[in-house]
């Protein structure tokens, strides 16, 4: 049996969310709430609740909405060792819930999701929800228009499927229903990437413009404005720009990683909080 990783000094006890158990679609989740207003589902990044996945869902609920964050893997709060990290990331790669190395399907774990998406919404009201993914869970905010409630999807970086670098983590069938859908409600998705990101290449953004047309809005960063010293699980194992608003960003004036923060909390408020006051 794997032996548990030691508690970190710079772990974050997010004891500023409430821990909730969720239950949904016969699985139970811990979900870490926070805030008031429309509800933003925020997806980590590998390798999990992160010390920075942490604060950008600060910033999101500082903005005026009520923040969701999923327990979907990894240490909640932990900061981002390469030991245990690592450990993460090869333990999704295998977990039934997750389609890391099959290009054209769905992750089962969007259905819950979804669930969620909809759970929010009515407990927060408002005119729907956002929905923001990150790394391996960026693909599941599209995925996640397949439930109603969701208004304002964001693709950070989405890395899956991790073997075929132009393909996309959705069935043919399902990003048929969501572009429809996307055209009837006049609706977007907005995605982000770095330039030389080799999980998150040109070739994926390619398919997404192919796949969805003008609903699709894509942002490139140049690599150089990606923060040089992220912390280790990424240093050694991601070894490229890869984290967008998260391990990556500079949180200074006139930094491009920062405006496309700005610019990912204003979509939010402006399609959820702003539409509802």
């Amino acid at each position: 049996m794997q032996q548990p990783f030691a508690e970190d000094p710079r772990d974050d006890p997010l004891d500023d969310f409430t821990a909730r158990s969720i239950t949904l679609d016969s699985a139970t989740r811990t979900v870490y709430v926070s805030g008031t207003g429309p509800a933003v589902i925020v997806m980590a990044e590998m390798p999990g609740i992160s010390t920075d996945v942490a604060r950008f869902a600060r910033w999101v609920r500082d903005a005026g909405l009520t923040v969701y964050m999923p327990s979907l893997f990894g240490r909640d709060g932990a900061y981002p060792d390469a030991a245990e990290g690592r450990s993460v990331f090869e333990r999704a790669c295998v977990s039934a819930e997750f389609r890391a190395l099959a290009a054209n399907r769905s992750s089962p774990v969007t259905r819950w999701l979804r669930a969620l998406a909809n759970l929010a919404h009515h407990e927060c009201g408002g005119p729907g929800v956002g929905a923001v993914g990150m790394c391996f869970t960026g693909n599941f905010s599209l995925t996640m228009m397949l439930e109603s409630s969701v208004l304002a999807p964001v693709l950070c970086q989405p890395a899956l499927p991790l073997n075929d670098p132009g393909a996309l983590e959705i069935s043919a069938g399902e990003l048929a229903t969501v572009r429809q859908r996307m055209e009837r409600d006049d609706l977007v998705v907005r995605a982000y990437r770095f330039e030389g990101d080799r999980f998150c290449t040109a070739q994926r953004f390619a398919a997404y413009e192919a796949a969805l047309g003008s609903r699709f809005e894509g942002r490139v960063l140049p690599a150089g404005a990606a923060n040089p010293s992220p912390p280790p699980f990424f240093e050694q194992f991601v070894d490229c720009p890869h984290s967008i608003v998260t391990a990556h960003l500079i949180d200074a004036a006139g930094e491009p990683t920062r405006e496309a923060r700005d610019e990912i909390i204003g979509f939010l408020v402006e399609l959820l909080a702003a539409a509802s006051s």
